[in-house]
């Protein structure tokens, strides 16, 4: 039976990203099943990956790309059991979810509640953990506390904002003007992009107690100044690099290590999500299942910008590269 991928066949810009058909259908092997993926997501984190520039992934090209993704058990490989035929599985895959049809290994699977959309289930995988972790697990704020997120009218940004509204943290986040009544909406101050530090300290009445910054470079020590004495700068992104913008990867980490030493109280960190399920795996499905039972409470809601089909996967690059997505830019993979 032929089903279709993306494959990125060489590091690039959107149009290295090419459909291409497979005729036979790939088979489970032990311990795995197969998944019709439903539906996955562009996130800057696959504009990093297809552009070869993202730390945790070390393929090269050919590759299918694909970071997150839910579907629907399809077959089960020998000795797999946790799963049945017609169970909705979600899973941070990395790479791999821009195709019809995935295999994974079981254990890596969470369960998807009934009471949950695909799009919402979605939109809790690296949109949801990311900031979840960032907020309870590295900088451990508390109610009362306040916090500023740069690009704040992303999927990790709008996840970030709500995650801090249903723990009673004060908010603050930067992003285009576009975005600002969007922050707004969630209970955030919004303030304008490359805000010089002055008007950072102002609006925040002082700074904050942790600011997280997806951006890297000149941005980082920007961020640093807005902490009040104590706080914490966590980064988990290298955006201004990979944009062409200044900065450097590895020097963005020494500044942090060194950083991390200063006599100030101010501590720094650098998350990423792949790093941290393979150190803490149960945190990981802890944390998802967490986050599934917030949203069928009511308490938050992914914001989705969009919905595009697979075919549209390099308009969909484009305008996460662009930066223009307000929220979560959904690819829909299967209708059925």
């Amino acid at each position: 039976m032929p089903w279709t991928r993306v494959r990125v066949n060489a590091f690039g810009g959107p149009e290295v990203l090419e459909l291409e058909t497979v005729p036979d259908l790939p088979q489970p092997g032990a311990r795995e099943v197969r998944v019709r993926v439903r539906v996955t997501s562009a996130a800057f984190t696959d504009v990093m990956i297809r552009k070869g520039m993202y730390p945790d992934v070390k393929e090269k090209p050919p590759f299918t790309p694909g970071y997150d993704m839910v579907g629907i058990v399809d077959a089960t490989g020998p000795g797999a059991t946790r799963f049945r035929a017609g169970d909705r599985v979600a899973d941070l895959t990395t790479i791999g979810a821009y195709a019809d049809y995935i295999c994974l290994p079981e254990d890596r699977l969470t369960l998807v509640p009934k009471q949950i959309s695909e799009l919402d289930a979605l939109g809790m995988i690296l949109s949801g953990v990311t900031p979840y972790q960032m907020l309870h697990r590295v900088a451990k704020l508390k109610a009362g506390q306040s916090l500023m997120i740069h690009g704040a009218g992303g999927a990790v940004g709008t996840g970030m904002l709500q995650l801090a509204r249903d723990a009673g943290i004060t908010a603050f986040g930067t992003d285009v003007s576009a975005k600002h009544d969007l922050i707004a909406s969630l209970g955030a101050t919004p303030i304008v992009a490359d805000a010089s530090e002055a008007a950072v300290i102002e609006a925040t009445g002082g700074g904050v107690d942790a600011v997280f910054d997806p951006l890297g470079g000149e941005s980082l020590s920007h961020s640093l100044h807005a902490l009040k004495p104590g706080g914490m700068l966590v980064a988990f992104g290298f955006q201004n690099e990979v944009l062409g913008r200044g900065g450097s990867i590895p020097l963005d980490f020494v500044k942090l290590k060194l950083w991390d030493w200063l006599p100030n109280g101010n501590a720094t960190a650098f998350y990423s999500i792949g790093a941290m399920r393979r150190r803490h795996p149960d945190w990981f499905r802890e944390d998802l299942a967490m986050l599934f039972t917030l949203v069928a409470e009511g308490r938050i809601a992914p914001v989705v910008a969009e919905v595009l089909p697979l075919d549209q996967v390099r308009e969909a690059h484009g305008r996460v590269e662009a930066g223009t997505v307000a929220g979560k830019l959904v690819l829909q993979v299967s209708e059925r």
